[in-house]
């Protein structure tokens, strides 16, 4: 059996600028968010987005293609990695 790890603790491991980059569906995104922050915005939910993760799993951002998210990690000082 594996152990349980606290977020925290799973954040300390490694390198805590570490971040990884993961596709995700707009209608993940859109079903996550409120309605109220999405008024306007025209997404197809199935278009495929790029989601930026902390160590921790917490959604840091999500962006339209896959380098615009590794370009926004670095330029952010944090180091991205491909999650298949």
């Amino acid at each position: 059996m594996t152990p349980f790890m606290t977020k925290e603790e799973f954040a300390g491991l490694g390198a805590p600028d570490l971040v990884y980059v993961r596709e995700i569906s707009a209608a993940e995104i859109l079903a996550d968010t409120p309605v109220a922050d999405i008024r306007g915005l025209e997404i197809d939910p199935d278009q495929t987005l790029y989601a930026l993760h902390g160590a921790d799993g917490e959604r840091l951002a999500v962006m339209i293609d896959r380098e615009t998210a590794f370009a926004a990690a670095v330029a952010h000082e944090l180091e991205p990695v491909s999650v298949h």
